[in-house]
């Protein structure tokens, strides 16, 4: 039998087990607030409010007091507050020398590989027509701003995976906010990984800012930092609930929550591999989501196995070890099809098919922010060089949403030009429905047309 009892992994055994604890998960709840953030909201407030609470006054004071109130609250939040909240000239020249020639060629190569794919994405998206007097206009938006976070941990990756897609889109201004962490020599700086990243995605504003504060800055616009049409890219939660407040304010592009990989595997996987790509989603936060759901008991025994070896000398094992434990699973289930039913009802951010023939099973997989089919496409490669946005749908959300895309950059502005052939033919059929909605004036209009010609 599976044992786990080193790192107590939740097991479940059969697909009732597997569905029930599975889809009674939600996102973590917003409103319990840890310590570290309650000693910074004492920071910046006289009281303590609740979550929502301390959302709502950020907002408000970024709203009402503009680049101080930025200021303010980044020098309680994140321990830096810059003189000025637009990354200069100089500190993109600077970040790009204090990075390797090596890496600066691998993000460029990534950055290569995103631009391609999401240009092929735009010659199948929507395009503007006319056809009989009707059609419709396809645009980009003017200003989108990009939220890239991280402070102690650094995404380059985010910026290439956010702004390339913006710029295939064709939107003419595009600029990154994301926070500054104090440097050296006791400025407030964006990590140089990030401003190399943007200079090579070809972002020439970067903002100084992160947080709630960042979100508000955005939609409002301060002295600073110019008002967007929309916002993109995830957070963590005080990104997250201002991003839901200011929704209609400005455009939000989603509620995004803990990153999630399912992977759906047979006999023929690799225990080794599976084990990795579940270590590669839960170093990412003690919130991430691991899952594996296999149709062998066997397999599942050897990839304990390999999750108790693999996480002895990792980095971030204490990291690992609580996404396993708390957010993430082991099931195993009868058959491929059990497998797939409930991956689809879970709906991931990613899902990995890691079983026989796994491209004849790609037309059963319905709800999947990203698909990776096979043992040589792990779903880390997505995150970096694969192609496609790894900005995805998350918490069930790919029931309805897909990933980062072109048209998500993009707007349609539908276009009625008949002819008076066509309105003689159709307008009749148009005042027998308005009149039937007691909307006289609508049909008036109509009749008006009609009585006049």
């Amino acid at each position: 039998m599976v044992s786990a009892t080193d790192i107590d992994i939740p097991i479940w055994r059969g697909a009732e087990a597997a569905r029930e604890q599975l889809l009674s998960r939600r996102r973590p709840d917003d409103d319990e607030l840890s310590e570290i953030e309650r000693q910074i909201l004492r920071r910046l407030f006289d009281d303590e409010p609740d979550f929502e609470e301390a959302v709502r006054r950020i907002i408000e004071r970024v709203r009402n007091g503009g680049d101080a109130a930025v200021r303010e609250i980044s020098a309680a939040i994140d321990g830096a507050a810059p003189d000025s909240l637009v990354v200069s000239d100089q500190e993109f020249a600077e970040a790009r020398g204090g990075v390797s020639a090596e890496l600066v060629s691998a993000l460029q190569h990534a950055a290569d590989r995103v631009r391609r794919y999401h240009e092929t994405q735009l010659e199948h998206a929507a395009r503007s027509f006319t056809a009989d007097g009707l059609g419709q206009l396809v645009r980009p938006l003017a200003r989108v701003g990009l939220y890239v976070p991280g402070t102690s941990a650094v995404y380059p990756s985010s910026v290439l995976h956010t702004a390339i897609p913006a710029q295939v889109a064709g939107v003419p201004e595009v600029v990154i906010a994301s926070p500054a962490v104090p440097s050296e020599d006791g400025s407030a700086k964006v990590h140089a990984l990030k401003l190399v990243a943007a200079e090579i995605a070809g972002v020439q504003t970067v903002y100084k800012v992160g947080g709630a504060q960042a979100i508000a800055a955005l939609a409002y616009g301060t002295e600073s930092i110019g008002a967007v049409d929309k916002i993109f890219g995830p957070g963590n939660r005080f990104v997250t609930a201002a991003k839901r407040r200011l929704y209609g304010v400005v455009g939000i592009d989603a509620i995004y929550g803990p990153t999630e990989t399912l992977i759906v595997a047979d006999e023929t996987a690799n225990p080794e591999l599976v084990a990795a790509d579940l270590l590669a989603q839960a170093e990412h936060d003690d919130f991430a989501a691991p899952i594996l759901i296999a149709t062998s008991e066997t397999l599942a025994e050897s990839v304990v196995d390999e999750l108790l070896e693999q996480t002895t000398d990792l980095p971030r094992r204490a990291i690992a070890l609580n996404a396993l434990c708390n957010r993430g699973g082991l099931a195993f289930v009868a058959d491929l099809d059990e497998a797939l039913a409930i991956a689809n009802d879970y709906a991931p951010e990613h899902m990995a098919l890691v079983v026989e023939n796994a491209d004849q099973r790609i037309g059963e997989v319905r709800n999947a922010g990203g698909l990776f089919v096979g043992e040589a496409s792990p779903e880390a490669l997505g995150d970096y060089v694969a192609g496609p946005s790894h900005v995805m749908p998350t918490g069930g959300s790919a029931r309805f949403a897909s990933a980062l895309n072109v048209g998500e950059f993009m707007k349609i502005t539908t276009v009625v030009q008949v002819s008076d052939e066509l309105l003689d033919e159709v307008s009749a059929d148009a005042e027998l429905i308005a009149h039937a909605e007691k909307l006289d004036a609508h049909a008036r209009s109509l009749e008006r047309r009609r009585r006049d010609r």
